[in-house]
């Protein structure tokens, strides 16, 4: 199993495939064997996984497995002891409760990077910094739930996965670092590998994810089927209609007008 770590950039897209307008996961890494497990918005900076292992994403994001991604936040405004207690307990989201979070105001860290561009600043509106610890992964989350308590998210800098820490490793924006799983006590209890699943599956309650992508066919060959197509068959193995009884023979003159 290879694990890669990255610092995202700010305004860069988590996926490979080439995009004209921003940068991706490709400029940084060259390794068609790596995928994105545990993505970050377009808007957010920080620590993703890139690896070989098809189940470490499910593996991560599954709340059940409570494995924590700590994000240092910056919020708009002032942020009271109300609206933190509030996070610790859960707030309710258009798709749900959250599940309780940890959270402590902190000091502006001296250790972090100049965005680019930078957030904006209103000499009038002072800003402030939490760190938050979630076990769920769901869209955009941690900035709908600061808002939901009043304090909207300007900056948002994911630092950790379990107990594999970003500023530990010294990673700046862009660059990237391969980790040994074995010294890290988060990989203990990985799932076998299992093939990548496709995102368009439903995901259902207590399940393992998407169905398993499927290998394209060689160009030419068609897909083999089972059944028979009706101009396959045999006359005695064709299906026969079944009727009532009422049903009437069929005649040609049936609803016609007598010429």
């Amino acid at each position: 199993m290879k694990i890669i770590i990255l610092n995202k950039p700010y305004g860069v897209l988590s996926q490979f495939r080439k995009d004209e307008a921003h940068m991706t996961m490709s400029d940084f890494v060259d390794d068609p064997t790596l995928r994105l497990a545990g993505r970050l918005d377009m808007d957010s900076e920080g620590l993703v996984f890139l690896t070989d292992h098809g189940g470490l994403n499910q593996f991560i994001t599954n709340p059940a497995n409570k494995k924590y991604k700590t994000y240092l936040v910056q919020v708009d405004g002032d942020i009271s002891e109300e609206a933190l207690e509030q996070l610790r307990e859960g707030v309710e989201l258009k798709d749900g409760m959250t599940l309780p979070a940890k959270v402590v105001k902190v000091s502006e860290p001296e250790l972090l990077w100049e965005r680019n561009p930078p957030v904006r600043y209103r000499a009038n509106i002072p800003t402030s910094w939490i760190e938050i610890s979630i076990c769920e992964g769901r869209n955009r989350q941690v900035r709908r739930m600061t808002s939901s308590v009043g304090f909207p998210t300007l900056r948002l800098i994911r630092t950790q996965i379990g107990s594999i820490d970003l500023i530990q490793l010294g990673l700046k924006p862009g660059e990237t670092v391969e980790i040994e799983p074995l010294l890290y006590s988060d990989f203990k209890d990985i799932p076998a590998e299992q093939p990548y699943r496709s995102r368009s599956y439903v995901k259902k309650p207590g399940g393992t994810g998407g169905k398993p992508m499927q290998k394209k066919k060689p160009e030419g060959e068609k897909k083999k089927s089972g059944t028979k197509r009706i101009w396959q068959m045999e006359e005695g193995e064709k299906p026969r209609r079944k009727t009532n009884g009422t049903t009437r023979p069929n005649s040609k003159n049936r609803g016609r007008r007598a010429r």
